[in-house]
C-alpha cells in the first residue's frame, strides 16, 4: 500500500487557463504521489455538421490530429519542467456521456476541473460541473487562475464552515504535510461582527476568520481569501441536508469563491 498511487484526472476544454489548471493537477499529484490523466471531449457537432460523408470523415481526421498536437503542446512542457508523466485521452460525441464512461473506465480517485476567467461557473459549461459534483462520489478540485497551486511549492491551506471531511481521506496527511501553517479557518455565522481568533478545534494551529451572514458575506470572504493568498480551500460536501436560511450553497461557494476549491468525496 505505501507505493499506492492515486488517481487524478484532469477534465480540460483546453482552453486559456489549461496550463494553469494543469500546472495545479501537477502540484497535487506531487503532494499526494499521484498519476495524471488528462481528458478532452468535443462535441460531434462542432466538427462535423456536413452531409458529405466522406467531407465528414476527412474533417473528423484532421481534427483528431490538431486535438492532439494542441493537447501535446498543453502537457509537454510541463511534463519536461516537472519532470512528471502526464497520460491523456480524448473522444468526439456527446460529452457528459463520454465523460461518465471515462469515469467509469479510470476511475479516478480525484476529479480536476478548471475556471474560466470571465465567470467561474462556466467549467466546461455549468451543467458539466453539477453533473460532476452530482456523478462523482470522490474528490473534486476546481481549480482557479489567483492564487493558484504551483509545483514545488507549499501551499497555503484553508477550510470552510468547519469543513473536516478532506482530513478523514487517505492523503490527508500529505496535503497537510505540503502547507504552509498555520491553517486557515473561514466561516460565515449568524453574528453581528467580524472577529479573528484562534479556532478552538481538533486542529491545531489553527487562525480562525469568522464573517457575519448576509447579502455581502461571501464577497468579503471572496477578498480575505485573495489577501490571505489562500491556494487551496476544503469544502465539504454535505448530502440529505437541509441548508438553513443563509447558508452558503455548494453552488455559491462554486460562484463567487475566486480560489481553488478542494471538495470532499460524499461520505
Amino acid at each position: 500500500m505505501k507505493n499506492y498511487k492515486y488517481k487524478i484526472l484532469v477534465l480540460s476544454d483546453l482552453n486559456k487557463t489549461a496550463n494553469t489548471t494543469l500546472k495545479s493537477s501537477v502540484s497535487l499529484a506531487q503532494m499526494i504521489n499521484a498519476e495524471i490523466d488528462l481528458f478532452h471531449v468535443k462535441k460531434h457537432i462542432d466538427i462535423v455538421d456536413i452531409d458529405n460523408q466522406l467531407t465528414a470523415i476527412r474533417t473528423l481526421n484532421d481534427e483528431q490530429l490538431t486535438t492532439k498536437k494542441k493537447i501535446e503542446s498543453l502537457i509537454n512542457p510541463i511534463s519536461k519542467d516537472y519532470n512528471v508523466t502526464i497520460n491523456y485521452s480524448f473522444a468526439f460525441g456527446k460529452i457528459k456521456e463520454e465523460i461518465r464512461n471515462y469515469i467509469e473506465l479510470s476511475k479516478p480517485d480525484i476529479i480536476v476541473l478548471g475556471q474560466r476567467d470571465s465567470n467561474p461557473l462556466q467549467i466546461i459549461g455549468d451543467s458539466i460541473t453539477r453533473f460532476i459534483l452530482k456523478k462523482f462520489k470522490g474528490v473534486i478540485m476546481i481549480s482557479s487562475n489567483e492564487n493558484a497551486l504551483e509545483p514545488n511549492k507549499k501551499m497555503s491551506l484553508a477550510v470552510f464552515n468547519d469543513s473536516n471531511k478532506i482530513f478523514k481521506t487517505k492523503f490527508s496527511k500529505e496535503l497537510i504535510t505540503h502547507a504552509n501553517t498555520p491553517l486557515k479557518s473561514f466561516r460565515i455565522v449568524n453574528s453581528q461582527k467580524e472577529t479573528i481568533k484562534i479556532a478552538n478545534q481538533n486542529e491545531e494551529n489553527m487562525i480562525e476568520y469568522v464573517f457575519e451572514q448576509n447579502a455581502d458575506a461571501m464577497t468579503t470572504l471572496s477578498s480575505y481569501l485573495l489577501k490571505n493568498n489562500i491556494n487551496l480551500l476544503c469544502v465539504d460536501r454535505l448530502e440529505n441536508k437541509t441548508k438553513t436560511p443563509g447558508e452558503a450553497s455548494l453552488r455559491e461557494v462554486v460562484t463567487k469563491l475566486n480560489v481553488t476549491l478542494l471538495v470532499s468525496q460524499t461520505i
